[in-house]
Order: C-alpha cells, then sequence, then structure tokens
C-alpha cells in the first residue's frame, strides 16, 4: 500500500498511514496502553490491553490479515486491520473483510480514523473482496454516523450488543490471480476467548 496521508479540515497532513512494520511492535504496545479505558472498551469491547497472542494479530503477522497505522511525528496515533474471510452469504468464491480500527484519545475527531478505514478499503478491493463486516458498539455514535456517512446504503443489522455494518464494494480489475480465500473466523474471540475485535471511535 502506498504511503498516503490522513488530513483535517483546513487541509494539513495529520498523519502518514502505512503498513506496520515489524519494527513497530514496541510503539504499538504504547499506543495501546495509553488508549482511555474507553476507547478499549470500544474497540475491543471491553477495556482489554492486547497480551502477546491478540498482538501478534493486530501486527498483521498472520497472512490472511491487512494492518495498518496513522504516525504523526514519529509516534502511532492510530491503527487499523482487516482480516479477509470467505463470505457464507455470496456465491462460492465471495471474501469478506472485518475491520477495525481505534485513534489515540487526543487525535479522535480529526479524519485519522477515516483515513484508516479508506486505507484498508482500497487494500481490500485490491485483494478481490467483495465487502466489508464492521461491528460497533450501539451507542458508539460517532462511528457509526462516519459509516452512513460514507456508506448511505450499508446494510445495518442490530442486535442487544452490537450493530453490524455490512458494506458492498465495488470491484476493481485485478492484477494477477485472486489471493487464496482464507477462513478466519469474523470475531477474534474465537481464536483469541480474552476478546473480541470491534471498531472503535476513529
Amino acid at each position: 500500500m502506498n504511503r498516503t496521508q490522513a488530513r483535517w479540515a483546513g487541509g494539513r497532513a495529520v498523519a502518514a498511514i502505512r503498513q506496520v512494520r515489524p519494527a513497530d511492535q514496541a510503539a504499538l504496545i504504547d499506543f495501546f496502553s495509553g488508549l482511555s479505558a474507553r476507547s478499549r472498551y470500544l474497540r475491543f469491547f471491553g477495556p482489554v490491553t492486547p497480551g502477546p497472542a491478540l498482538l501478534r494479530a493486530l501486527n498483521g503477522d498472520a497472512g490472511h490479515t491487512d494492518a495498518v497505522v496513522a504516525v504523526r511525528r514519529g509516534d502511532i496515533i492510530g491503527h487499523a486491520m482487516a482480516a479477509d474471510q470467505a463470505d457464507p452469504d455470496s456465491p462460492r468464491g465471495a471474501r469478506m473483510t472485518d475491520i477495525g480500527v481505534v485513534v489515540a484519545d487526543a487525535w479522535q475527531g480529526r479524519g485519522v480514523g477515516s483515513a484508516l478505514v479508506r486505507a484498508l478499503v482500497t487494500g481490500a478491493q485490491a485483494r478481490g473482496v467483495t465487502s466489508i463486516v464492521m461491528d460497533v458498539l450501539p451507542d458508539n455514535r460517532q462511528v457509526l454516523a462516519m459509516i452512513t456517512s460514507h456508506w448511505p446504503t450499508a446494510r445495518i443489522s442490530r442486535s442487544r450488543e452490537s450493530v453490524t455494518v455490512r458494506i458492498q464494494l465495488p470491484q476493481h480489475q485485478q492484477q494477477g490471480p485472486p489471493a487464496r480465500p482464507v477462513g478466519w473466523p469474523r470475531a477474534v474471540g474465537q481464536r483469541f476467548p480474552e476478546v473480541r475485535r470491534r471498531l472503535s471511535a476513529p
């Protein structure tokens, strides 16, 4: 993925958006540890600081994940990841990706989360993914408003504990063979029982 910029209303660059690198591990530990309890709750459905197993997934170490960060003056101020899997609601071979985003408290509301989501969507389209899915807490109105403003035709389903948003992606012409479908569970809790991965406030 090319390096991109997240911008605020004045047009000034807020942060560079790039893929996670192996050297980012210590900075990611500091980033997640520095989030407020509310931001961690909105991201993980609980005031959780990621342990080693979840951190490896958040680093994008698995081949079926795409992980990006927003960097400001050398500091990570946002993280987002997408996990691909076969789409059970579409024809055979179709794939979906489940995404989660979190931004440092001091940088929320400045467009960083939206820029991270756009980077994940661009990568998903390049991989031939046909739809994205996001799970959001019902009281996370800021994120729900961002989603509906970007994708007014998104399909939304509600339960007592979460709002699930499904967005159909326009397909770009692929270059070369499509990536292999992967069967990674939507909920990180199925692989890491201590937490489920959720979308947090940008």
